[in-house]
């Protein structure tokens, strides 16, 4: 999930917040995505605020068991949001990640079909891995179940 559409009023890039816009649509992206799944797992979330407050929207409506905020998210590559996928402990079916774009957007492109999807602000993107262990994830390995724009 990329975080939802962000202010520039902050002092630095990192302590943006999300503006009432960006606001309504995870409230709705999180309505939505709880009507097939009431639940996630983990959540790995980026330590920003915009994340922060993205991923507080998201969860008054879909429950996350766990969560971890990481700086890695915001200041990382593609290759540290791999690691955190392929080392998320296998107790746990259902991930989220909270980010920002581009890598975000690099992220699920690559984990399914290899097409670049530009996630827009808040976008949410479901994938699907048939695989049993999250270690075993590599590029191209997911089904790509929805957009949710």
């Amino acid at each position: 999930m990329r975080h939802g559409e962000a202010s520039f009023s902050a002092d630095s890039d990192f302590e943006r917040t999300l503006t009432s816009r960006g606001r309504e649509k995870i409230a709705r992206i999180a309505k939505s995505f709880n009507e097939n799944t009431p639940e996630i797992d983990f959540m790995y979330c980026s330590s920003a605020t915009r994340t922060q407050e993205t991923a507080k929207i998201f969860s008054e409506t879909v429950l996350i068991k766990k969560q971890e905020f990481t700086r890695i998210i915001y200041d990382g590559d593609m290759r540290d949001l791999m690691d955190l996928v392929e080392n998320c402990p296998d107790e746990f079916d259902r991930l989220l990640i909270v980010g920002h774009n581009p890598v975000i957007s690099m992220l699920a492109s690559s984990l399914c079909d290899g097409i670049y999807r530009n996630m827009q602000p808040g976008d949410l993107i479901s994938i699907q891995f048939p695989l049993e262990s999250w270690n075993s994830v590599t590029f191209g390995s997911g089904i790509l179940l929805e957009i949710m724009s």
